[in-house]
């Protein structure tokens, strides 16, 4: 694995769109210069926030090209080359690393849900194609794949995988991993709900909605854990970001009514950044009557909130 992890907090980096559901890759770069002024230490294009299920592997390909250009070496690229294919996995993939990409984060193949072994060979595979580190993005609920700490040590080992994106809703699975790992492979928090246990458990970073929509206070929240020590900071700090996490997972969580997490974010993008644009249908941009807690809450996190 020729490139080295980083450690920090990465923002998923949205995939902009015009009002007819096209790709409005002009809008890519402004928003990529904000996410690294405000302080990520790493982007990752075409994580679940970009959208990939939506895009056909063409424009996979150019949201890609056109991220790692906009970054231009400033951070670390972690490109998501996720598909069910195998093949296609390995397709983009190899694309991304052609592209300039640091890492690639791959979420296991979704819907027919193959064993654990299957899963693992599919990682197998990826890897023999590319010389980049290979993420595994561990989201169970999107895939009903669940890849134990055994099965992903045992990837780690045979060289197939550098780390994990835990997306669990547990804490303990972060903290099992990363006990289990002893700082062999990185660990990071991939859901907001237990990022701050993540971290304090001693994740090697942060990628998740947080980062991705208010980066600039998530990048403090990562330094006061992991730089400064300073854990009474962090839990002041954390009161004040997790009543936007509340608000982003209330669907996710209650599996019905509530602001949908990718609704929520794009619609905070849009009101403290460059204008990315409105989820791609069945995504529906977010309901009136969420949007002024939501304002309320980013002026209280220090932003300023446009009129557009």
């Amino acid at each position: 694995m020729a490139k080295p992890l980083f450690r920090g907090v990465c923002a998923s980096s949205v995939t902009p769109f015009h009002s007819d559901g096209s790709l409005w890759l002009e809008r890519l770069q402004p928003h990529i210069d904000w996410l690294i002024a405000e302080g990520v230490n790493a982007i990752s294009p075409l994580g679940s926030s970009g959208e990939f299920p939506a895009l056909e592997c063409a424009d996979r390909r150019r949201v890609l090209e056109a991220a790692i250009g906009a970054v231009g070496g400033r951070v670390p690229v972690v490109a998501g080359t996720h598909d069910y294919s195998t093949a296609r996995t390995i397709e983009l993939s190899r694309f991304a690393e052609q592209c300039g990409a640091d890492a690639l984060l791959i979420v296991p193949p979704y819907y027919m849900a193959p064993t654990p072994l299957q899963v693992m060979d599919h990682y197998r595979r990826i890897a023999e194609q590319v010389s980049i580190p290979i993420l595994v993005y561990h989201n169970i609920p999107l895939t009903s794949v669940d890849l134990t700490t055994e099965h992903l040590l045992q990837l780690f080992e045979e060289g197939a995988i550098a780390g994990v994106k835990m997306s669990h809703p547990e804490p303990d699975r972060q903290c099992q991993l990363l006990q289990a790992a002893e700082g062999r492979f990185a660990v990071y928090a991939g859901i907001d709900t237990a990022a701050f246990e993540g971290l304090c458990h001693g994740s090697h970073g942060w990628i998740s909605g947080i980062p991705s929509t208010v980066p600039r206070p998530a990048r403090r929240l990562y330094d006061l854990i992991a730089v400064d020590g300073n854990l009474p900071a962090a839990r002041e700090l954390w009161t004040q970001l997790a009543p936007l996490m509340r608000l982003q997972f209330q669907a996710y969580h209650s599996r019905g009514e509530g602001a949908h997490w990718f609704s929520t974010m794009k619609a905070a993008l849009n009101m403290i950044g460059p204008p990315v644009g409105d989820p791609q249908a069945p995504i529906r941009p977010l309901p009136p009557q969420h949007r002024e807690t939501l304002a309320k809450m980013l002026r209280n996190l220090g932003y300023q909130i446009s009129d557009q």
